[in-house]
């Protein structure tokens, strides 16, 4: 019997069935082994020496697939056909050998790109050795996110308090959102018109053109600059004669795109699915892993993380196969068509992601799978099959029209296009997207439409002239498919961490994403204008491209790991070492002159941004506290004038600093006869009544928003908390608040949580008695237990119903005693069995609870008794450890977890 050793479970119930009773499929559960996150780990002065540490959970899985290997005639690594792939099998090895289990058992390295019978069956067959140059690249990556996380996000704890961390890979995405930022609050707007007629042709049939010229002037996007000039044009075209100068039809061919990469998937899921970047690569591992289709477990799609747009000669001939069946023989090109990868590193280059089989068409294995899993494998067959389709032939028709009139003359264009044969187009007629074409066949507007038939020398009638005003506008925001795109386009960092990327910054809430636009909040625009300030080089975006060259050349066997190592650290050392002497005050200078448009935005009446709103001679600036950045006076004591920092985020109903630059006065209050007015503070906006210290406030609760904030409400707020009535049973006042854990309501010294805030100032004493007495049934000071949202199943080794629950900190699975959070952005209603299992024994694990279930009672066995029947007292639970600072383990020591969370999967730089 031989061991394999595969990443997830799933995979290895999967490829036990294709390998028969003589082979032993065991699952590492992603890497067994990560850097300690603590300093030292890595060092540089020890020839780059680094320190691995084996957690809990994977020593216990070491140790069963050690036992396994003790007794078995081989050990074969099938982990992923990538970097972290390879690494994890490199890991496995290394720790078997320290516990000299292996000694002459042969050991070998196979990979497959698909988890079918046929291809592991092939990979089987054709074993190789452990990827040395490959591993070099991946602990290369692994010390330079370590070296640069450890290194300079103390430098960011100690010069801009309030900062999280910094990273390799994610400053360098961080920059790219924070300057796309800076150039849309540069951005000055232009006023332009467009001038389109409505005209008839003489059988009748009328289109639209568009004025190009005028008196011999070529027109461009922003020659009609005003309404004077527009509407002269429009007089002039009202009293013209319209005739066809000349009308030319040319055929065109279009190719179809590539199948997808990583990069590809995710960008094209965001703009047809509504995917985020995260959640695609979820939905992938789970068609790539393997699903139950009529009985049989098999893998529907090839490994997900990578870069190569080619696929296998027997793909191409399968799809081409297919294409005959399914569409007819004239979509069969008449070779098969080849693309070529951008990539530099070959090795990383693998298949592009298709079907493991064309035959598997969408329709037919949809019932197969949930709602998501069908969208997107039916997104990857149609993009890899037309990738081997013919092009579509369309013929493109340009109709020039002269208008003349008065002594002056105007030119028009009319422009059309018929799809004379849709070829690959007819991979996509079905789609929803595609009422005109996909995506990456789609044309402008003006030139999708069907012209009618125009001849030269045909007079023209006029309909009517149309001038339309338009406003030029600011780049878009991006979105994570479009960062994405552009990391990709950059050459920054690789297609296994992008989604990991991305979600870093979004836990450590350097940007903010709405309504699937990215925002950078304040903390991330200070971040990355202190590194843009103080270690430009290494935000720069060449500079971090050719980093990644040279981890690609590592992995092609053309450089050394550790000189290249050396190379960076000799020089990040040194510019780290040269802000020792910097001061707090060098800092602030820097990023008030830099992050001016944010902390200091124009008052839109010529007076200084930089005046303090309350005292006469103050200047405002950045100011550095416990919790972070906030704009204060530079009278300060004297002045207590300070602004909450925030984002430029305008998505509804959101303002980021609430654009309160001073007071707003809501009027007075009738029984006090006190100002009450509209603020913004460090923590947010707020209303507050009177001055000084003994003016009361109140924040805005959550869902409220500063536009929408008048005297009233403030008045309302500021009256709390408010008196509902007295218990009719104890005689004691009910009292409605918002308090530090949001609205509650008190009586007796107790508290009972309400829903929100309109529920504290409308809530009623009957009412309020329930609440109360429901609160006191349920018992304790915490909220109750949640009613369960769903109910999967039973646990099989903790043991009790498996049910999903929305909690006060969000959604998370219970099992017994045991609850767990769900991951970040995991659809509470998307929660299998299988995977709440897996969460529950990681958390359980983690916590030292017993996940075993109790046997079946026993007579009582004394001490010795026990001992000889070889039982042991429980052992009391591992202490909890102390979490690493924040940006230690995610910069730094991100750790690989199983493969059912591909997203998470590469490191997050």
């Amino acid at each position: 019997m031989e061991v394999v050793i595969v990443e997830s479970p799933a995979k290895a119930k999967t490829i036990n069935k294709y390998l028969g009773s003589n082979y032993k499929v065991l699952a590492s559960f992603g890497h067994v082994r990560d850097l300690p996150p603590k300093d030292g780990s890595v060092r540089p002065d020890d020839d780059f020496a680094m320190d691995w540490e084996v957690d809990k959970p994977s020593q216990k899985r070491l140790t069963e697939i050690a036992q396994a290997v003790k007794g078995a005639d081989g050990l074969i690594l099938a982990t992923d056909p990538d970097r972290e792939g390879e690494a994890i099998s490199w890991h496995v090895l290394e720790v078997l050998q320290q516990k000299k289990v292996i000694k002459d058992k042969p050991v070998s390295r196979v990979v497959f790109n698909a988890i079918t019978k046929k291809a592991v069956l092939d990979a089987m067959a054709n074993p190789r050795e452990i990827d040395v140059p490959l591993v070099d690249a991946y602990l290369a990556r692994r010390a330079l996110d370590y070296l640069v996380g450890f290194t300079l996000s103390p430098v960011l704890w100690r010069k801009l308090p309030g900062a999280r961390s910094a990273g390799r890979v994610q400053s360098v995405a961080l920059r790219l959102v924070c300057d796309r930022e800076a150039e849309i609050e540069r951005f000055k707007t232009d006023e332009y018109w467009q001038i389109a007629a409505r005209l008839s042709t003489p059988r009748g049939e009328d289109f639209t053109a568009r004025l190009t010229a005028f008196d011999g002037e070529k027109l461009q996007r922003l020659s009609i600059g005003n309404e004077a000039r527009a509407f002269e044009m429009r007089d002039m075209l009202n009293g013209a004669a319209f005739k066809a100068l000349s009308v030319e039809a040319k055929p065109t061919r279009r190719n179809p795109s590539p199948p997808f990469t990583t990069s590809s998937l995710q960008q094209a899921a965001s703009a047809k699915l509504g995917f985020g970047a995260s959640r695609t690569m979820q939905i992938a591992q789970r068609l790539y892993e393997g699903m139950d289709i009529g009985g049989e477990t098999v893998g529907l799609i090839t490994y997900m993380r990578t870069d190569g747009v080619q696929m296998a000669p027997e793909a191409v001939s399968d799809a081409r196969k297919a294409i005959g069946t399914t569409f007819g023989e004239r979509y069969v090109p008449e070779k098969p068509r080849f693309y070529s990868t951008k990539a530099k590193n070959a090795q990383e280059a693998h298949e592009a992601i298709r079907p493991t089989s064309f035959d598997r068409h969408p329709k037919e294995v949809e019932r197969f799978l949930d709602r998501d899993q069908a969208r997107l494998y039916d997104l990857i067959w149609k993009r890899a099959i037309a990738s081997q389709m013919a092009s579509a032939e369309i013929e493109r028709t340009t109709a020039e029209i002269e208008a003349t009139g008065g002594g002056r003359r105007a030119m028009l264009r009319a422009t059309g296009s018929v799809i004379r044969f849709d070829g690959f187009i007819g991979a996509y007629q079905d789609h929803r997207d595609d009422s005109k074409a996909p995506a990456e066949t789609s044309e402008d507007d003006d030139d999708s439409a069907r012209l009618p038939e125009i001849s030269a020398n045909d007079a023209l009638k006029r309909l009517s002239v149309d001038p339309t005003q338009h406003f030029t506008e600011p780049p878009p925001r991006y979105s994570e498919a479009s960062l994405i795109k552009k990391m990709e386009e950059l050459g920054i960092g690789r297609p296994s961490t992008y989604a990991a990327t991305l979600q870093t910054l979004q836990d450590r809430e350097y940007i903010v994403q709405d309504k699937r636009k990215l925002f950078p909040d304040s903390k991330g625009r200070l971040v990355t204008a202190f590194l843009h300030n103080f270690f430009e080089r290494y935000v720069e975006y060449d500079f971090t491209a050719d980093l990644e060259g040279k981890l690609d050349g590592i992995s092609a066997g053309e450089l050394s790991w550790k000189d290249v190592l050396r190379e960076f650290w000799r020089d990040f050392s040194a510019q780290v070492d040269g802000t020792k002497e910097l001061r707090v005050s060098d800092v602030l200078d820097a990023l008030n002159e830099e992050l001016a448009p944010l902390v200091f935005p124009d008052k839109g009446d010529g007076t200084d941004p930089r005046a303090c709103p309350r005292c006469s001679d103050g200047r405002l600036s950045l100011k550095l506290g416990k919790f972070g950045a906030f704009v204060g006076c530079s009278n300060y004591p004297e002045c207590g004038f300070t602004r909450q920092l925030g984002t430029n985020l305008q998505a509804e109903g959101v303002d980021g600093d609430g654009g309160l630059n001073e007071p707003k006065d809501l009027g007075t209050d009738p029984e006090t006869g006190e100002p009450v007015t509209l603020r913004s503070g460090r923590f947010g906006p707020y209303v507050q009544r009177g001055e000084g210290k003994e003016a009361k406030r109140s924040s805005l609760p959550k869902g409220w928003q500063v536009a929408d904030i008048d005297f009233e409400k403030a008045r309302q707020l500021l009256s709390l908390p408010r008196e509902v009535g007295i218990h009719p049973e104890t005689g004691k006042p009910i009292l409605a608040g918002l308090g530090r854990y949001g609205p509650f309501l008190q009586h007796d010294g107790a508290y009972a949580n309400l829903e929100s805030i309109e529920d504290v100032l409308t809530v009623g004493l009957n009412r309020a008695v329930t609440v109360i007495a429901e609160k006191k049934e349920r018992g304790g000071r915490g909220r109750g237990t949640p009613a369960a949202l769903a109910t999967l199943g039973e646990h099989p080794t903790i043991g009790g119903s498996i049910t999903v629950r929305e909690g006060r900190f969000g959604p998370y699975v219970n099992a017994g005693k045991v609850n767990a959070t769900l991951p970040r952005g995991k659809d509470p209603a998307s929660v299998t069995l299988e995977e709440a299992i897996q969460i529950l024994n990681e958390r359980a694990e983690k916590t030292g609870t017993k996940i075993k279930k109790a046997p079946a009672k026993k007579a009582i066995k004394t001490t010795k008794a026990a001992k000889a029947d070889g039982e042991e007292k429980p052992k009391k639970p591992a202490p909890r450890r102390a979490s690493a600072k924040a940006g230690e383990t995610k910069t730094a020591a991100a750790k690989k977890p199983a493969a059912r969370k591909p997203a998470a999967k590469a490191k997050a730089d």
